[in-house]
């Protein structure tokens, strides 16, 4: 199940991630910038097709705060609204949940089951976020094919979920806040980054995929940070003509 079209090519792959990462939490980085990347960095390291991050809010309701793409956004909010699936199940119980096939599971998730399928996956893995004793949230990770996460594939998820509880620990540290504070404003970020997709979207008459990417390589085009240029964009500092010319 591991990925890597030659030897050691996985092995190089991780090595990457992880200092990619650890370079980011010495730096001035940003954390939806950061989940969204390590939401990419899973489909390049496991067997699975795509992935979601989930982070909880004051009251412990899950928001979608990263997804490697807008397929796996929405499913993710479709078990969210119906209250049931594997990354509530495992933001609840603090443990991975992993489903090698969801045809399986039917009764388990009723609703959610279904669903997935129909958007073509039929495997599921949820990973828990975890600082310390507390549970930020849960990692989604969807396949198109039937296979377990196990062993070496299992450790590394949670290693890059441990990864991604850890900058947000930092967040909150160089900002002398709360962990719940610094949720709180990486939640609210992400919503100004939807927003900011949302009009580059619109105005180049793109996919949100291809609008999220747009705003990405502007910001490291113009070294700022990813939700800086998104509030330009809402506040109208910044024209969506300067995203969606031809590049």
């Amino acid at each position: 199940m591991s990925t890597g079209d030659a030897p050691g090519g996985r092995e190089d792959l991780v090595t990457e991630a992880f200092v990619d990462l650890a370079n980011s939490l010495v730096g001035r980085f940003d954390e939806v910038e950061l989940l969204n990347g390590l939401a990419t960095d899973y489909t390049r390291l496991l067997d699975v097709t795509v992935a979601g991050l989930l982070l909880a809010d004051r009251n412990g309701v899950l928001h979608v705060v990263a997804a490697s793409s807008e397929r796996t956004r929405s499913l993710e909010l479709f078990q969210l609204q119906r209250d049931g699936g594997p990354c509530l199940d495992c933001f609840r119980s603090g443990r991975p949940t992993s489903v090698g096939d969801l045809r399986l599971e039917v009764d388990r998730w009723p609703e959610f089951v279904p669903a997935a399928i129909e958007a073509g996956f039929a495997s599921v893995h949820a990973i828990p976020l975890r600082l310390l004793d507390d549970v930020l949230g849960s990692v989604g990770l969807f396949g198109t094919g039937t296979a377990s996460l196990d062993g070496e594939d299992l450790d590394l998820a949670q290693a890059l979920a441990h990864m991604a509880a850890v900058a947000i620990g930092v967040g909150a540290g160089e900002r002398r806040s709360s962990v719940a504070d610094q949720l709180h404003a990486v939640l609210r970020n992400r919503v100004v980054v939807e927003q900011a997709k949302g009009i580059i979207a619109q105005q180049g008459g793109l996919e949100m995929d291809e609008a999220f990417t747009k705003l990405r390589r502007y910001a490291q085009a113009q070294g700022q940070r990813l939700t800086e240029v998104a509030r330009a964009l809402v506040s109208r500092q910044l024209s969506p003509a300067a995203l969606t010319s031809p590049e």
